[in-house]
């Protein structure tokens, strides 16, 4: 029996809640170790603990500021990937949705976890202090829906996860239209707590700002470490272009095409290191009928953070 490759993949903006990763957090010194020595780092660039905007008991406020939730969601990543290197599990190739493709390279060795801190902040400011007010919308349909209806005027196709899940971005002031119209045709779906209009025309502002705080970032040239997925291009990356980081927050997630490309050149063990353990669902619907490959979650909105651990640890 061939050994899979394995593939941490590593989600971007949403995938966040309150409590995540609060288990290994309490218990995984490793992960915790990580956790603590970046927010250290990230108290001084964000202006605050991101650790207490986490785990701080009696929050009742929607978790969507991106000055936190950005840092939030890199820093659990992270330090869910060092935790899992600990305990004998390394990738062979890493893949980042979106605002995870800092992780995603920072693990393929395009540059170190501070500097990619830095830049998931001030990515964040830029945001804060250039973009409109925008949101996103999980749909669970047929992507045909979007041409087939009134979304393509209101809004921009935001990411194709599998044949029955995309997203859509659009500006704060069209999202109750949007959720009106897919509630009146019984279509399920999903306001993702976020802030902005990600992967849409609407985020243009930051691209100048965020461009030239980039160029002060030494990331590695040449050949990465690890071959890198890319799931705007949906292709496996040597190395990165110039523009890599603000193409993956602007263009769209392209994560079904992004499965079928590695699909048709292998099998893989798919290890979501995100927080919520959505890759590893898109990726079990993404996957072909006969496909061999795996995709497994450890941190769930639902607990048992230690028990998917321990069973993707037995399972090696």
């Amino acid at each position: 029996m061939s050994v899979l490759k394995t593939v941490f993949m590593f989600s971007g903006q949403g995938s966040h809640y309150f409590q995540m990763g609060r288990e290994l957090f309490d218990t995984h010194h490793v992960f915790r170790h990580w956790m603590t020595r970046l927010d250290r780092l990230a108290q001084e660039m964000a202006g605050g603990p991101i650790i207490d905007a986490i785990y701080s008991a009696g929050k009742d406020e929607i978790f969507d500021r991106t000055l936190l939730t950005h840092p939030a969601i890199f820093m659990i990543e992270y330090s869910l990937a060092q935790c899992l290197l600990g305990e004998g599990i390394a990738p062979d190739l890493t893949l980042g949705a979106s605002l995870g493709s800092f992780a995603a390279a920072t693990l393929a060795g395009c540059m170190s976890v501070e500097d990619a801190l830095a830049a998931v902040i001030q990515q964040a400011i830029t945001f804060e202090d250039t973009c409109e007010r925008g949101g996103m919308i999980a749909v669970l349909a047929d992507r045909a829906l979007y041409s087939n209806s009134t979304l393509a005027a209101t809004s921009e196709l935001a990411a194709d996860n599998f044949a029955t899940h995309f997203a859509v971005a659009a500006r704060q002031a069209h999202l109750h239209a949007i959720e009106s119209e897919l509630r009146t045709r019984e279509i399920m779906h999903q306001r993702l707590a976020v802030s902005f209009a990600f992967h849409s025309r609407w985020i243009d502002q930051a691209q100048a700002p965020f461009t030239t705080f980039m160029r002060s970032i030494p990331c590695v040239k040449g050949t990465l470490t690890l071959p890198l997925v890319c799931c705007d291009q949906a292709a496996v990356l040597s190395e990165l272009p110039p523009d890599f980081f603000w193409r993956a927050v602007r263009n769209q997630i392209r994560l079904r095409e992004t499965i079928a490309q590695l699909e048709s050149q292998g099998t893989y063990r798919y290890i979501d290191v995100g927080p919520s353990g959505t890759m590893a669902t898109f990726v079990k619907y993404a996957l072909p009928p006969a496909s061999a490959s795996t995709a497994h979650a450890i941190l769930t909105p639902f607990g048992q953070d230690r028990k998917h651990l321990a069973a993707l640890l037995q399972a090696r």
